[in-house]
């Protein structure tokens, strides 16, 4: 059977489950550094919101290497406050490569002409601005870092280090750390708050699905509020 480019480079790769008991108990610079190590930089990249907790992840990769390629999803629907704390960190961090990645035109123009997709159907509109762009921007490589923790509840959870994704690997460096270590990585390294933090926003998405947080509630209950949807569909669909 003939091997697509991706297939190949990821022959000689380390199995998830193999990486996952190795990393089970790593430090997240660990868990970083061996990505690298075992898949070079070539073909590995960070994907990043440039959300509420999005620095403590980007500082840590910075550490071991700023020029890891950065996948930003430029869905359309984004606060400027968002766009602005991406470029806050791409020079506070030093970050070397970023690359904002934005839904086709023609796809938008067929799909969501009105713009109003995110209302009549916000898996539909997750697909086209997320989904799909993410699985363009990573066809260049074999495995990819993302910031999820288990604490973050839901189907979050039970998140492994490592797992499969499709034909890539997937690497979940803060899949153990906990709220006080994310706040810890942000005084310790005086890293700028996101803007809207202060204002209740404890988890920042696209603008019409995201809502402030109460105190007692989770910092996610504020993602598509008053609907069953709880993820945009990157981290549940799996990558060709």
């Amino acid at each position: 059977m003939h091997q697509t480019s991706l297939e190949s480079a990821a022959v000689g790769l380390p199995a998830a489950a193999e990486l996952d008991r190795a990393l089970r108990n790593a430090a997240p610079n660990e868990v970083i550094a061996t990505a690298l190590k075992v898949v070079g930089r070539d073909h590995l990249a960070l994907v990043s919101s440039f959300g509420t907790e999005s620095a403590a992840l980007l500082k840590v990769m910075a550490d071991v290497d700023p020029s890891i390629p950065v996948i930003f999803l430029d869905t359309g629907w984004l606060f400027d406050e968002t766009l602005r704390y991406r470029d806050t960190l791409i020079a506070t961090l030093g970050l070397g490569d970023v690359r904002s990645i934005k839904p086709l035109e023609e796809t938008l123009s067929r799909e969501d002409p009105d713009r109003e997709l995110w209302f009549s159907d916000p898996d539909a509109c997750c697909r086209i601005r997320k989904v799909e762009p993410l699985a363009r921007a990573l066809k260049p490589f074999s495995a990819w870092i993302n910031g999820r923790k288990r604490f973050q509840g839901g189907l979050r959870a039970e998140i492994p280090v490592v797992e499969q994704d499709g034909a890539r690997l997937k690497f979940n460096p803060f899949a153990n750390v906990s709220r006080e270590d994310i706040e810890a990585i942000y005084s310790t390294a005086n890293l700028p708050p996101h803007p809207l933090l202060a204002s209740g926003f404890l988890s920042v998405g696209c603008m019409p699905c995201t809502s402030r947080t109460s105190p007692d509630e989770d910092a996610r209950a504020g993602r598509w509020r008053g609907r069953p949807k709880t993820e945009c569909g990157i981290h549940t669909t799996k990558t060709a």
